[in-house]
């Protein structure tokens, strides 16, 4: 498995960016090939983190470039800052 966090800081209204991840961008990384898990979570102070699981390489870099046109496209006002973004083989799981 392969998975990429991605950590967004100044987010100007977390309840919709949540509401909009939840019910608009989720369905489009359901569909990426390998999909496994997602989170998405509020960590306050403006920051937030999602967490893209998939069974290989491909699957998640694929997320990262659906997710980069999906912020731009839809969420750049909530989201106005690049994510910083962390990828690599799932070592552990519990």
């Amino acid at each position: 498995m392969y998975a990429t966090v991605r950590r967004y800081e100044g987010v100007t209204d977390p309840a919709e960016a949540g509401r909009r991840v939840n019910e608009e961008f989720l369905p489009i990384l359901r569909d990426v090939p390998g999909f496994v898990a997602y989170y998405w979570v509020d960590a306050g102070g403006g920051v937030m983190l999602s967490t893209s699981v998939f069974e290989d390489e491909a699957g998640a870099e694929e997320s990262t470039k659906r997710a980069a046109e999906y912020v731009r496209e839809g969420l750049s006002s909530l989201l106005p800052n690049p994510p910083q973004v962390t990828a690599g083989e799932v070592v552990a799981t519990g």
